[in-house]
């Protein structure tokens, strides 16, 4: 009997301390489940690139943090920054200069400058072409590949969607005052542009310097090499900043991650990488309205 109890009160203790193990492992459960902050981005096709990869190093040294990084366009970017429906909107171009938009709703954070280059398929036997043909180019009036010394082949443009902030850039440093883009397909994705251009004979389009492939025949204008040595000076005239914008101050896991992004790491390192350029680098600037000034 003596046993008995002694058996039945050893049994208890134990049961008792596994109840205990398991309520600490249950608090620790709780916890461990608690939401992440999420941070949504949507916007910029050509700052895409950039964002995922400085959000995944970001998420690595981070582990609450929860961060989806969308395209969509500028246009885009911006207003779904300004309706509050995401953290962050990446833009190609300043909010003054997207319709709808309210600056003053809107913080700025200038990551990065991106130069634009117009492509084309490598069978169009041109490799250098002047402001003005790219413009009759681009507006419909030069048709045929032989009329800018190239081969006998039709012209085929492919443009990018309206709302697109490349585009944007692309037409304010090559088109005229009352100037139109020939109507013709249109395309919303530097990647998508990329691939069409690869694989259509004659075809013409423009993308961001971290676009451009093997597969694809760059455009010098004016005997001007796209390089960002010449958009530090503007002689290459196709760039913009890249822009983050935030509605109001950024806070918590967003304020973080644009910190993160404007740190050395990704600024001496990660932008060179994928093919951007420093703010800090440009011996000129761009104002809200376009133009280009010494520093």
């Amino acid at each position: 009997m003596k046993k008995n109890k002694l058996l039945l009160g050893f049994m208890t203790t134990v049961l008792g301390l596994t109840l205990v193990a398991c309520g600490g492992k249950q608090t620790s459960g709780e916890s461990n489940t608690k939401k992440a902050e999420k941070v949504t981005i949507v916007g910029s096709t050509a700052l895409q690139p950039l964002v995922e990869k400085a959000a995944s190093q970001f998420e690595s040294d981070h582990p609450g943090a929860n961060i989806t990084v969308q395209g969509g366009g500028s246009g885009t970017g911006l207003s779904q920054v300004q309706s509050g429906a995401v953290q962050i909107g990446n833009s190609d171009i300043f909010a003054e200069q997207q319709s709808g938009i309210k600056p003053k709703q809107l913080v700025d954070h200038q990551v990065a400058v991106v130069g634009m280059v117009p492509v084309v398929h490598p069978g169009v036997g041109v490799k250098d072409i002047s402001m003005e043909q790219l413009r009759q180019i681009m507006t419909g009036k030069v048709t045929n590949w032989k009329q800018v010394g190239g081969k006998d082949q039709k012209i085929t443009v492919i443009n990018r969607a309206q709302g697109s902030g490349t585009r944007a850039t692309f037409e304010n440093a090559v088109f005229k005052a009352g100037d139109k883009a020939l109507n013709a397909q249109e395309q919303d994705s530097n990647g998508t542009v990329q691939k069409i251009v690869a694989q259509t004979p004659g075809a013409i389009s423009y993308l961001a310097f971290s676009y451009v492939n093997d597969d694809l025949q760059e455009l010098a204008i004016d005997h001007v090499k796209p390089t960002y040595k010449n958009v530090a000076t503007n002689q290459w005239k196709i760039w913009s900043y890249e822009h983050m914008y935030t509605k109001g101050q950024p806070k918590g896991t967003a304020k973080a991650l644009l910190k993160y992004v404007l740190s050395d790491k990704v600024q001496k390192g990660l932008l060179d990488k994928l093919g951007y350029y420093s703010v800090h680098q440009m011996q000129v600037k761009m104002n809200p309205d376009g133009k280009v000034v010494q520093k």
